[in-house]
């Protein structure tokens, strides 16, 4: 009986008493703290328990019981934001595959994805639309945790829809879709707050909803406003009342008006967006994620029978304006934010977006600021990551060069931390 206490009592010792600190310390050649400071010369980086604690020049002796990386002749960069993923699926034309594949199957699929984002520098991601319910929640925690490599997670789960709209299942027999229905589709605003409470209750950040019509869903309604104005406005209050911020895919510049106007924080895509339009998020200080790499991505797979006939005929309808997105936005001084609605096109190819901003007229420092400090500010998370800064997450990069000077750069990291933990 003693050695039953003494052993139990050693155990809550143990358990009582913390564990040692884990510290790292990181050589590099130069520092890239944020977008709007110069980059510093050769430095040491020392991160602990997950968080940065100090950067000093020069590089420092290495504490005793340390880990060191050493990154010579690399460029240390505050981890990048992709503020608009789909982790739980891959690029394809068959919508088909919707009524044939098991939802655990997208877990493993969003497990992969989530590992090849972060090896390309995304070290946080929003991810706006799950292919099954809690696969992208259990990620969320399975990252968080360290149980599996990834970005930092922040999801909307599922899509809220009008009935028979982009984001809800159509293209099936009428007992299919209806079998494979979300749940998350709505008519009136009484029925769309109790979806914004749904997606509450079980795990959602944010709440992301189809303001108008799609390009890849199957079908051929147009691509302006779905909801009405009441419809949507009470889905913003209601996630506002939860402490929830919301995001809308609009295409049409009346959907896109619409949205703004009922107070969404962010538009996704952004397609016709016209000075009318654009007037209306100023107003509202509402951003504009545009997903370039989505448009490029669709358009590269035309006329291969990758698509339908009723996807292929709006992918044309939307790729010429698409090439101009950024520059309309930038003319009529709409705020932009970085994203890249990864999954239409392949995974870990997310930072080809950057130099596309670039080609709008942006800088490399523009475009830098909107994957990072931007994209955070957007998350409510500015005091927590988009920097490299004594306090914030050990969310870092290495690259060849300066991004400052060329932003695309980026498109090649060796090296990726995610909260304090390397990404192999």
């Amino acid at each position: 009986m003693r050695k039953l206490i003494t052993g139990l009592a050693a155990s809550v010792l143990a358990a009582a008493t913390p564990l040692a600190a884990q510290t790292t310390v990181i050589h590099a050649d130069g520092v890239v703290t944020d977008a709007d400071s110069a980059p510093l010369g050769r430095s040491t980086v020392t991160v602990t328990d997950g968080r940065i604690v100090s950067i000093v020049d020069g590089w420092q002796a290495v504490p005793e019981g340390a880990e060191m990386v050493h990154l010579e002749g690399k460029t240390l960069v505050p981890g990048l934001i992709d503020l608009h993923t789909h982790l739980s699926g891959d690029p394809s034309g068959e919508f088909w595959r919707a009524a044939v594949q098991p939802p655990e199957w997208y877990s493993l699929v969003a497990a992969k994805n989530a590992r090849v984002t972060a090896k390309a520098g995304f070290t946080t991601v929003r991810d706006l639309g799950a292919r099954s319910d809690q696969v992208m929640q259990s990620l969320r925690r399975a990252t968080a945790e360290g149980m599996l490599p990834g970005p930092r997670i922040v999801t909307s789960a599922r899509t809220i829809a009008i009935v028979g709209g982009h984001g809800d299942i159509n293209g099936f027999r009428r007992e299919v879709n209806d079998a494979l229905g979300t749940s998350f589709a709505c008519t009136g605003a009484t029925e769309c707050a109790e979806k914004v409470r749904l997606a509450s209750k079980y795990g959602a950040d944010l709440i992301k909803i189809t303001a108008t019509g799609g390009v890849l869903s199957q079908q051929g309604r147009g691509l302006e406003a779905h909801f009405t104005f009441d419809e949507m406005k009470t889905i913003v209050d209601t996630a506002h009342s939860l402490g929830l911020k919301t995001a809308a895919h609009a295409h049409g510049a009346r959907g896109i008006e619409l949205a703004a106007r009922a107070g969404v924080q962010t538009i996704e895509h952004g397609t016709y967006i016209d000075e009318q339009a654009a007037k209306v998020m100023r107003e509202n200080g509402t951003i504009l994620v545009p997903t370039l790499m989505a448009f490029q991505g669709i358009k590269e797979n035309l006329g291969k029978g990758f698509y339908t006939p009723v996807v292929e005929d709006k992918i044309r309808a939307v790729s010429a304006y698409a090439e101009t997105i950024v520059e309309r936005a930038r003319k009529w001084g709409v705020t932009m934010a970085f994203g890249t609605d990864a999954g239409v096109f392949p995974h870990g190819d997310n930072a080809g977006e950057l130099a596309l901003m670039r080609k709008g007229g942006m800088s490399d420092a523009q475009v830098l600021a909107s994957a990072t400090t931007g994209a955070a500010k957007v998350l409510g998370m500015e005091n927590e990551i988009g920097r490299i800064a004594p306090g914030f997450s050990a969310d870092m990069v290495a690259v060849d060069g300066n991004p400052l000077d060329d932003v695309s750069v980026l498109e090649d990291t060796g090296w990726v931390m995610v909260r304090g933990r390397v990404i192999e």
